[in-house]
């Protein structure tokens, strides 16, 4: 990855390569207890009580469409007040990107995803989707 360019966790949901930029993250854990809270969004499972509070768990395999299996790890995010536990296969770690390396979705890639995904870059071999934190959080996890 190039330098000079700004920090990104990236992970894995399926056969995905995804990347939030760091300044949304709080943290990375193992999946602690969801407890279902009664009809909600289809990606949203239910709360896990994180560091005393009750966090919305998204599972980020079922925006992509995809049924998700027994999430392996969260990723903590907060955008403005509002915190979500993005329920993801792995963490790859933080890496640099360079802005120039990030393009933007093609028309043909978008359908369905484009709610998402802001960009994609190739970084090893791999296609990185670029996901935006803000549109990561459903409304019914406000």
């Amino acid at each position: 990855m190039s330098s000079g360019g700004d920090r990104w966790l990236l992970f894995r949901v399926g056969r995905r390569r995804c990347a939030l930029p760091i300044r949304f993250t709080l943290e990375t854990m193992r999946p602690l207890p969801i407890r279902a809270v009664g009809a909600s969004q289809r990606a949203v499972l239910g709360v896990a009580t994180i560091r005393g509070s009750m966090v919305p768990v998204v599972d980020v395999a079922a925006l992509f469409g995809e049924g998700g299996g027994e999430p392996r790890r969260f990723v903590t995010v907060k955008v403005g007040e509002r915190v979500v536990a993005l329920a993801v296969d792995d963490v790859i770690g933080v890496e640099t990107i360079a802005a120039s390396a990030w393009d933007a979705l093609p028309a043909l890639l978008s359908a369905g995803v484009s709610d998402v995904v802001d960009a994609i870059a190739s970084a090893d071999r791999d296609l990185v989707l670029a996901l935006s934190a803000g549109r990561l959080m459903p409304d019914e996890a406000a």
